[in-house]
């Protein structure tokens, strides 16, 4: 007898335990008013980090979107503040979601809203539980009668549809009927629904109606409803639900199922299990209007849409073996050119015949936008790096790799706003090569030019004639000098004024050093004098300033270091962190706050740099 009743006592006292247990996994809620995009909630029995497996008739799902609700999900607590919920009920309330509320994920974001009259929204989301905590310490009764309901559903909907790439959930604990909302229950959940929010809907001691539209709020959007017998008992439906949540699975996915269908959806995760449901798809699969420009049937079929696409194939490839023979020339004159013409001239012709398809477009490109600023710009930096293209065939260059690079940004996935930037980036990267390229040639034409007027001032000397001086230095072959002066030795033999060749050459270069030099020159030739000794003078002076500014530079340094540390430090420590921990990093690259917190970042760094530079440059 005794053995007995402590068999029946242990089994009294394991009762709740095991009617508490989760039992297996559970499928909820298998949206499919959203097609071609499926939606499901899978409940599991226990925490599990590993993504569940979806099948569609059988077939896995490849694209399956599966969110862990056990962490980066934005909620609200929505609590009722009728004047029903006078009393203890308030507190026991305010108690309980403040308990809830700590007991959050780090990740989580939380925002509270209370409905009594009407709803309001009492707090932003945050990562931090201040603003909530506080906001759930001081409810107070709504001094007006009525239960906004709806309306809170609304609100709560309202704020969680601007939080991106996050699970929405919202936990609305009331003890009565809706009396006062604006919004009507079926608009409060289609709104829900297409939001993909999961509502958990607490009741105290609810009843007819009031029971039937909470349960409904669950049942509509994969949410589960509680019903809690008093408000004393709060702490453990909001705790259960917080279990709950960690084991829940958010799922959408595209379909390949056509309107009409019936669609078998399997759902396993190992090795807690699998659940199934079957669906049909909504709508008809409306026939094709009849169109006179339609294919023959037999195109239709199987064979047909091979053939087709052999035809299809044939004309392209035909068309680019004529393209090709069109550009290169006919195939018997391509095999005997290498014996009757020289290889290096051949190649250069079909080059120009290949531009020469172009050339309409190039000269109406340049009338059109040959006299702007940027399009000179371009040129000198063009000329000064001494680059072989035209100035528009390097605008075509620059157009054509800033598309390149926005196709691969769009293949990527990402938004019109990132492939704009990766336009102006890929647009960008050939003209930074050309600025860096004209930059290190005017710095070793400023390296080499104390040398050279020391040359043509002992070329002077021996009794050389000034053009003959300009001569030696371009027999002597140096790099970059050799180049740029014998340009200015080609255009006085084709009749074009020494002075005029030399102030082009100047602006041509770039070089403040060689633009001072020629204004000496040119103020000798007006006024008279020895020339030898203005080189010697000049000479001089510039080395001196070479000198001056390799002082300052040294004496910057420090600065300078300083300045590029800060600016990279930023950069750096963002990466870090993204590669260590990308859950802490995710609301400052996918939140509209983490934006608004990298743009302002920028602009100061921005500014800062400005700053920093005018610190240490000097201009002498």
């Amino acid at each position: 007898m005794k053995r007995g009743l402590l068999v029946l006592a242990i089994a009294g006292a394991l009762a709740p335990i095991a009617a508490g247990a989760p039992k297996g996994i559970s499928l909820r809620n298998v949206d499919v008013s959203g097609y071609p995009t499926f939606r499901a909630t899978l409940v599991a029995p226990v925490a599990s980090d590993s993504a569940p497996t979806l099948t569609e008739n059988g077939r896995r799902v490849i694209d399956l979107s599966a969110q862990n609700l056990a962490s980066a999900k934005s909620v609200v607590v929505a609590v009722d503040r009728s004047r029903s919920m006078a009393g203890q009920k308030i507190g026991d309330a305010g108690r309980a979601a403040r308990s809830f509320v700590a007991s959050k994920a780090p990740s989580d974001r939380v925002g509270v809203v209370v409905f009594g009259s009407h709803a309001v929204q009492l707090t932003k989301f945050s990562t931090s539980t201040i603003d909530a905590d506080d906001a759930l310490n001081v409810l107070d009764i709504d001094s007006k009668n009525g239960t906004a309901l709806y309306d809170a559903v609304a609100v709560a909907t309202r704020m969680l549809k601007t939080e991106k790439d996050r699970a929405r959930v919202l936990v609305l604990l009331t003890d009565g009927n809706d009396a006062s909302s604006h919004s009507s229950l079926n608009a409060a959940l289609a709104a829900a629904r297409k939001a993909g929010i999961l509502i958990y809907p607490i009741g105290i001691a609810a009843t007819g109606s009031a029971q039937a539209d909470l349960q409904r709020m669950a049942a509509a959007t994969g949410g589960t409803y509680h019903n809690a017998a008093s408000s004393s008992a709060l702490n453990g439906i909001y705790a259960s639900i917080a279990a709950e949540l960690k084991r829940t699975w958010q799922l959408s996915y595209v379909t390949s199922a056509r309107p009409g269908d019936k669609v078998h959806i399997r759902v396993a995760l190992d090795p807690e299990g699998a659940a199934s449901a079957n669906v049909t798809v909504p709508g008809t699969l409306a026939a094709a209007p009849p169109s006179s420009n339609t294919l023959p049937t037999p195109f239709y079929t199987p064979l047909g849409g091979l053939v087709l696409t052999l035809i299809v194939a044939f004309l392209v490839l035909t068309a680019a073996g004529f393209a090709m023979m069109g550009a290169k020339g006919s195939w018997i004159k391509s095999r005997l050119a290498p014996h009757v013409e020289g290889g290096p001239r051949r190649k250069r012709q079909e080059r120009g015949e290949r531009l020469a398809a172009f050339a309409g477009l190039f000269r109406v490109t340049e009338q059109a936008f040959g006299h702007r600023k940027p399009w000179k710009r371009v040129h000198t930096q063009l000329e000064r790096a001494a680059v072989p293209l035209r100035t528009v065939e390097f605008m075509y260059l620059m157009t054509g790799s800033g598309f390149l690079l926005m196709v691969f940004a769009g293949v990527a996935g990402r938004s019109s706003l990132e492939m704009l930037v990766a336009l102006a980036v890929g647009m960008f990267l050939p003209y930074g090569w050309v600025a860096f390229k004209a930059r290190r040639r005017m710095a070793a034409f400023d390296d080499q030019l104390p040398d050279i007027l020391v040359t043509m001032a002992a070329s002077l000397k021996a009794g050389h004639s000034f053009k003959q001086g300009i001569q030696t230095i371009v027999d002597e072959g140096h790099e970059p000098t050799s180049t740029e002066l014998g340009r200015v030795i080609t255009d006085t033999r084709l009749g074009r004024p020494m002075d005029d060749a030399l102030a082009e050459t100047a602006e041509r270069i770039g070089s403040k050093n060689f633009s001072f030099v020629i204004t000496a020159v040119m103020i000798q030739r007006q006024v008279g004098g020895s020339l030898a000794g203005l080189f010697d003078m000049v000479a001089d002076t510039v080395r001196q300033r070479q000198q001056f500014t390799r002082k300052i530079k040294s004496l910057t340094a420090m600065g300078r270091a300083s300045a590029y540390t800060l600016v990279g430090l930023p950069f750096f420590l963002g990466f870090v962190a993204t590669v260590v921990n990308a859950d802490y990093m995710h609301p400052l690259y996918h939140t509209s706050t983490g934006h608004k917190l990298i743009f302002v970042g920028l602009a100061m760094m921005a500014f800062g740099s400005l700053i920093l530079r005018k610190i240490v440059s000097f201009k002498g």
